[in-house]
């Protein structure tokens, strides 16, 4: 599983599309095995999902985004964890562990396995 984190100064970003990276963690039996950060290549309608699938991404965390946005994540098989803050390698460790939890989350559960569709 690899999870996509909306970063912005080390922090989860308010909005998806517009933050400065993605913060990706490889994830294998609950454990994070890889993290990398790649920027982000600019935010046009469509171009953030298909892009993040593209890498492989299965999840994507953020503090929002719209409902367009969430129904092309959803087109691409990408689940979305949204209504987040805090540190982003603090947000990783709290999603594996089963305890995040988001406002507006339209994953239908907080934990690991609800991104884990491939």
């Amino acid at each position: 599983m690899l999870i996509a984190i909306a970063t912005e100064n080390g922090h989860v970003s308010p909005h998806f599309g517009r933050c400065q990276q993605y913060t990706l963690f490889d994830v294998a039996h609950g454990v994070i095995q890889s993290k990398r950060v790649v920027p982000n290549p600019g935010h046009e309608p469509g171009v953030l999902p298909a892009f993040l699938k593209e890498i492989g991404a299965s999840c994507i965390i953020a503090g929002g985004m719209g409902p367009r946005a969430q129904q092309l994540f959803d087109q691409q098989g990408i689940d979305v964890v949204m209504g987040v803050s805090g540190k982003v390698e603090d947000i990783a460790n709290a999603f594996l562990a089963g305890e995040l939890t988001g406002q507006g989350n339209a994953c239908d559960h907080g934990h690991p396995e609800a991104c884990d569709r491939h």
